[in-house]
């Protein structure tokens, strides 16, 4: 009774926190909703005479205008109490990439310049060798590049020692005298920091996109970031942000009280420009709510005004503003009847948020720059030659010392010396990061920033100082982009596909297990509220191959609850009561079970590991699944069942149509194992095959650029390849998407050129190869925006780092599940069984993948979602396995003397109903993927659907056959046998005849 309250507890919780959790997602709908039509509204009483395009950027525009300014506003009052929208939006589902439309880059950061700047730019030909070779191996390598340099600097040198290279004058880090571990302990907190700073750099580039939930992911050990920016589809100005090099400067700024005359003229042109708005063109004001606050720049600044005496406040800065408010404000401070107000040479520019009490202000301070009008400060970052955190211990407070370069320091003199008791803005990336007051001339190059600060806020400004001595550049290596189409048709394509897998499998469930069935479906309906609640509070991202997770959960789901009938239907049908064979089903289901969920729970866990982006949410998803399905399919699923008992009400467990399938079954299975392992031999013989024939590398394995194009009408595929032969010089790869005039063509064409305008070169050449077959006049803006839905892009590198894990991820499964069976069986054979019947099923998979590429009409390529449906295959392979492995154990100890193809032939002939069961299930809810998920899960479904097959069909007939055929006579279970006979009672000693 305890463990029944226990569960009751945890399931009402859960089914309260999946609640809480989803009705942030609706409160977002909700409101977007009503957001979206009051654009649409404005758009069409202010744009009649524009053309359709106009008005839907338009109506984005506007969209986004009034989202941003209602984001602090409570839109909701429910479970949750008083919530903004901003509070909900972070709450919410997110929806990946693929779903929702956006960019996807994976960035690598290079430590060779770090490096090189480490060694004060050394023209040593053993060290520039020895990073040349680094280079190249860290293509095919797992160490980090640190470690490479060493290998291949050691290989060239061996007798040189690091600190001759890095012990430069000026700095204290590395010594003369240090040993190479020494020196290599320094340069790797260098690097890390580096790492680090790169990081925060591209986070705050990352912010002026204005997205709304980017994703940040920094992965050290592999020296990448990958950044995921929803919604977002300018492709250019991505990577010209987040690959430029860091801009650290230092700018002398205006006081206000050098201003005030201005601030009136200014607010004067503003009040002008409104009022005429208010009267006639409202096409330019942001929103209502800033239409009724618009009287005067004062109700957008908080200007640095005493307001008891009103004088001006000189500390550099000209006033504070909401951070909801920056885009509104800026766009106000440019427009020419303002900005003329200003001097001539004044820049605006914010400020970082300050953070108080852990809390990250909600206003931002407004700087005016003396550029004197000049693009370049006086000083920049790369005379920083060292910045660090310190603690005066006169003061008892945080500060930040720096040091610069001898050319560095004339001119840091002799800005100092004109801004006594002004403030010197310190700038990065068009933010300021701090503006401290200048006390004295300062000579000789250091100097010491005092204030405020916490230790945290002293190092990350000396961390900041340092990114113009210490570049570590990201470069990008990996990029997506998926247009709104094309997420719009994965959003469509999942949907429906999990609706009918949902209605196929709750339907299959009552015509199969009559009223039991209801149990099932019930555990089935928990599991997937909670799956998905669940997500939403761990803040992951719901991707298309996490929808194929979803849908895979519908089948996974309710195998747990087909296992456990099948069993409490045997006992029945021995005779046993009621209660007997419902404690009996759920007693002697469990190890099975348990068995099945850890196979396919140690395959969606490496694949988690090995894995990126949008498959790493299939992953999630999937262990998410596999662990609440134990839960619902097992405990949940009882305690409704006792209450059906307690109430003298039994469940039924048999229909017309169960009561005849499979009854008596006695097929031979061990008699033909002999046929079956010809067939194996055939198919395997094939899968080696295979490795010859080659196969259709996906773009992520093989490095290229792939565009998705579609055209309004179908287009010749061998007209197109010469075309885009004759414009790029080399024949690309094209394969039809999903209609026929939807097209993915791949190339690569200039993939090795380190050139920043190459993606725009390869695509001006992409648009010249198509233009014939684009309507008359396409311009290449509209070939982008209209015609071109996705791309997608690897280079080399990344593409080998993700061969080179997909074959780790499914080794490291198949030796891992062989451990596993092991350990539960104590026998080698299971083992060996094991490992045979998973290479079948692989094996099977790549022939398929191989030999029928060009006959299928859909893509069938190796790439990330291929070797995700592998290891799910090996996972799921192992369910139907394990359940006859299981039984085998059972009837070895109780079948003493029968012999091994007896016991094995029975074993599978009593578990043939479960195996096919459970394989029904899952195939079903596969087959509806592959046919309506869409494009994007295609390829997944068609491994799956093949795995799915091969291997029921390994579990039957490769997997418990080849148990007769291993170990000789040696019987099956014999330690177990050794038990029983030692325990049994010795039979009484009699005298016959």
């Amino acid at each position: 009774m305890q463990l029944k309250g226990l569960v009751r507890f945890f399931t009402i919780l859960l089914i309260i926190y999946s609640i809480y959790e989803l009705s942030f997602t609706w409160v977002v709908r909700s409101h977007e909703r009503k957001m979206e039509a009051k654009a649409k509204s404005w758009v069409a009483q202010n744009f009649r005479n524009a053309t359709p395009a106009q008005r839907e950027e338009a109506q984005k525009a506007r969209l986004r205008r009034l989202l941003d300014s209602t984001k602090d506003q409570t839109v909701h009052y429910g479970i949750q109490g008083a919530i903004s929208y901003q509070q909900a939006k972070e709450n919410e589902l997110n929806l990946g990439l693929d779903l929702q439309g956006g960019i996807n880059v994976t960035m690598e950061v290079e430590l060779s310049g770090l490096l090189r700047s480490m060694a004060n730019n050394s023209k040593d030909p053993n060290f520039l060798k020895a990073l040349e070779n680094a280079n190249v191996r860290k293509a095919n390598s797992d160490a980090d590049f640190v470690t490479l340099f060493n290998d291949e600097y050691h290989k060239i040198a061996p007798d040189a020692r690091l600190a001759s290279l890095f012990a430069v004058p000026g700095q204290d880090r590395i010594k003369p005298n240090d040993s190479d571990a020494d020196v290599l302990r320094a340069i790797r907190a260098e690097a890390n920091d580096a790492f680090d700073r790169t990081s925060r750099m591209l986070t705050t580039r990352i912010d002026q996109f204005g997205v709304a939930q980017p994703s940040i992911n920094p992965d050290r050990n592999r020296g990448t970031i990958t950044v995921e920016l929803p919604g977002v589809q300018d492709q250019e100005r991505v990577r010209r942000n987040l690959q430029s090099s860091a801009n650290l400067q230092f700018w002398e700024v205006y006081n206000i009280s050098e201003l005030q005359n201005q601030i009136v003229k200014a607010d004067e042109a503003f009040v002008r420009m409104e009022n005429g708005k208010a009267e006639g063109d409202t096409t330019a004001v942001a929103d209502s709510q800033a239409l009724a606050r618009s009287k005067h720049l004062g109700s957008f600044i908080q200007f640095n005004i005493n307001p008891q005496n009103g004088q001006a406040i000189d500390n550099g800065q000209i006033g504070y503003v909401s951070i909801t408010d920056t885009a509104i404000v800026r766009s106000y401070l440019e427009t020419p009847s303002v900005r003329n107000a200003f001097p001539a040479d004044i820049a605006f520019v914010y400020g970082v948020p300050d953070v108080r009490e852990n809390k990250k202000m909600n206003f931002v301070a407004l700087y005016g720059l003396k550029t004197y009008g000049r693009d370049r400060p006086k000083l920049e970052g790369d005379a920083i030659t060292d910045a660090r955190a310190d603690f005066n211990q006169t003061s008892g407070k945080s500060e930040v010392s720096m040091k610069m370069s001898p050319s560095g320091a004339r001119i840091w003199a002799d800005m100092t010396g004109a801004n006594i008791g002004r403030a010197i803005a310190i700038v990065l990336d068009n933010n300021v990061y701090s503006a401290p007051n200048v006390n004295d001339k300062i000579e000789g190059g250091n100097s010491n920033i005092s204030g405020s600060f916490t230790p945290q806020e002293a190092t990350d400004l000396a961390n900041n100082l340092k990114i113009g001595k210490l570049p570590a550049p990201a470069k990008i290596v990996q990029e997506q982009v998926v247009g709104p189409t094309l997420g719009a048709n994965a959003i469509h394509g999942g949907i429906m596909a999990f609706a009918i897998s949902f209605l196929v499998i709750f339907l299959l469930m009552l015509v199969y297990y009559n009223t039991s069935g209801w149990v099932a479906n019930i555990a089935l309906i928990l599991n997937l509220l909670f799956t998905i609640g669940i997500l939403t509070g761990l803040g992951a991202t719901l991707t298309a191959p996490g929808i194929a997770g979803l849908v895979l959960t519908i089948g996974m789901a309710v195998d747990t609850n087909v296992i456990i009938y099948e069993r409490i239907k045997e006992e029945l049908t021995r005779g046993k009561t009621y209660v007997q064979a419902v404690n009996e089903g759920y007693r002697r289901s469990l190890p099975p079970v348990l068995d099945a969920h850890v196979t396919t729970l140690l395959t969606a866990i490496i694949l988690f590991s090995f894995g990126l982006g949008p498959v790493k949410g299939f992953a999630t998803t999937q262990i998410i699944g596999i662990l609440l399905s134990l839960f619902c399919g097992i405990l949940v699923s009882r305690w409704v069942s006792d209450i059906f008992t307690n109430k003298k009400r039994h469940l039924e467990y048999f229909t017309g149509v169960s009561r005849r399938v499979f009854k008596h079954a006695a097929f031979k299975f061990i008699e033909y194992r002999k046929v079956a392992y010809v067939i194996s031999g055939i198919v395997l013989a094939l899968g080696v095959a295979s490795l010859f024939n080659g196969f259709d590398e996906g773009v992520e394995f093989k490095g290229g650029r792939s565009y998705i194009v579609r055209f309004d009408k179908p287009a010749d595929i061998e007209q197109v390849r010469t075309a885009l032969t004759t414009s790029f010089g080399e024949s690309p790869i094209i394969k039809t998407i999903g209609t026929n005039n939807q097209l993915d063509i791949t190339t690569s064409h200039l993939i090795e050129s380190t050139n920043p305008r190459t993606d725009s070169i390869v695509e001006s050449k992409l648009f010249a190869g198509l233009h014939n077959f684009l309507p008359a006049n396409t311009t290449y803006d509209q070939f982008d925006k209209q015609y071109k839905l996705g791309t997608n892009t690897v280079l080399p590198t990344i593409s080998d780092d993700l061969k080179a894990g997909a074959v780790k991820a499914t080794i490291f499964s198949i030796l891992i599940i062989c451990l596993y069976i092991f350990i539960r069986f104590r026998d080698w054979r299971y083992s060996l069984g094991t490992i045979v019947a998973l290479l079948h099923d692989v094996l099977v998979t790549l022939a398929v993948f191989s030999f029928l590429r060009n006959v299928v009409p859909f893509p069938l390529e190796i790439d990330q979602h291929f070797i995700a449906a592998v290891l799910t295959v090996i996972g799921f392979s192992m369910n139907d396995t394990v359940i006859v492995f299981d039984r085998i154990r059972e009837y070895s100890r109780n079948m003493i003397g029968a012999p091994k193809e007896t016991i094995i032939n029975k074993a599978i002939n009593d578990t043939l109903s479960r195996t096919i069961m459970t394989s029904l299930t899952v195939f079903l809810t596969i087959l509806i993927l592959f046919l309506v998920g869409g494009e994007v899960t295609r390829g997944f479904a068609f491994a799956m659907l093949i795995g799915v097959i091969t291997g029921t069909y390994s579990s039957i007939f490769v997997a418990a056959p080849i148990l007769v055929d291993l170990g000789g006579k040696k019987a099956l279970g014999s330690e177990d046998r050794a038990v029983v006979a030692r325990t049994a009672p010795r039979e009484k000693a009699v005298i016959t005849k």
